[in-house]
């Protein structure tokens, strides 16, 4: 019997899922099968090593977006997905603004967490 679930994401763009993880601190790899339960295993584009040997988040491809999957009740940090998801957003607008000419004037990180960018344009 699996445990594995698989969560679907918003997450288009492999290139800032990497950039998020690089700056939460998690090292990935390319390709490879994701770990779980009773030593089961599924396909992953990438995948991340949680904080329990031998359970991964795997990363997989679909026709729009990414979808995560993983053995989600032996992996021992809750908050995971919305730290993944926060910075993926953040380097996600970041790309937009600078492809419509946006430079970042300045950045500030809140005590909640909150992000607040002030970019400009020069028209």
């Amino acid at each position: 019997m699996s445990h594995f679930t698989r969560i679907r994401t918003k997450m288009a763009e492999k290139e800032y899922i990497l950039n998020a993880l690089d700056d939460l601190g998690y090292p990935y790899q390319d390709g490879g099968k994701v770990g779980g339960w009773r030593g089961n295993t599924v396909q992953a584009e990438f995948k991340v090593t949680s904080n329990r040997p031998g359970y991964d988040i795997g990363f997989v491809k679909t026709a729009d977006n990414y979808e995560m999957v993983a053995d989600w009740s032996m992996i021992g940090d809750p908050k995971f997905m919305e730290r993944l998801t926060q910075r993926y957003a953040y380097h996600t607008t970041r790309a937009k603004l600078a492809s419509q000419g946006f430079t970042l004037v300045t950045e500030e990180n809140q005590q909640d967490g909150r992000i607040h960018l002030l970019v400009r344009r020069v028209v």
